[in-house]
């Protein structure tokens, strides 16, 4: 009997390991690749439309204003796109000027390129937004979204305020789409090496 049982189990086990599993169709599979790659695709074009979304908001609020050193042009100064949204370009001196008169609280003085500034806060450099580690390259958005909403250095919560001109207050309530879309252009522009000079507190 034991001998029966055996020779059974025998040929049950031959015909399961060595019987051809189906297989799914063809065309189930190529639905399976499509789905993937039309997931792939929205993804990227969803990317794409945030970059370009934050291309736009990056330009219509004027970033480059302040943020891009600028070259000369027949139309005026310009922002210089090899190195645009560095920040205060380190290696260029800075020109003087009479600092009396920042004393007085009535003037805020600006340098030729728009990237350096002093007033009654002391002296104050436009920061480097570019993807290079000397700018953001090593920023989170949290810490982006933190800059952008408190007002704070490097978007750290305990660190100093952000100084004038930048005027973090005005997009306190942006939505966040919006400053997430900035984020991702920011982080697809050029990198470009760029320590910015510290904040120089005012004179006693």
């Amino acid at each position: 009997m034991k001998l029966v049982y055996l020779a059974a189990s025998a040929a049950v086990w031959s015909v399961c390991a060595f019987t051809k599993q189906p297989e799914a169709p063809k065309g189930v599979k190529l639905a399976a690749v499509e789905t993937v790659s039309k997931s792939q695709k929205a993804v990227a074009d969803s990317k794409d439309d945030a970059v370009k979304r934050g291309e736009y908001l990056v330009t219509i609020m004027g970033c480059a204003d302040c943020h891009a050193p600028k070259k000369m042009t027949p139309k005026g100064p310009a922002p210089d796109m090899d190195r645009f949204l560095s920040g205060h370009n380190s290696t260029q001196p800075l020109g003087t000027f009479d600092k009396s008169i920042l004393k007085t609280g009535e003037w805020v003085v600006f340098n030729g390129q728009s990237t350096a500034f002093a007033g009654p806060w002391g002296m104050s450099f436009a920061a480097n937004l570019t993807p290079d580690e000397t700018g953001i390259g090593n920023w989170s958005f949290e810490q982006f979204n933190t800059a952008m909403r408190k007002g704070k250095f490097k978007g750290i919560e305990n660190s100093r305020p952000l100084m004038p001109p930048m005027p973090w207050f005005n997009y306190v309530n942006m939505a966040d789409g919006d400053m997430r879309a900035i984020f991702a252009y920011l982080k697809s522009i050029k990198p470009v090496s760029n320590v910015v000079p510290s904040y120089i507190p005012p004179a006693p």
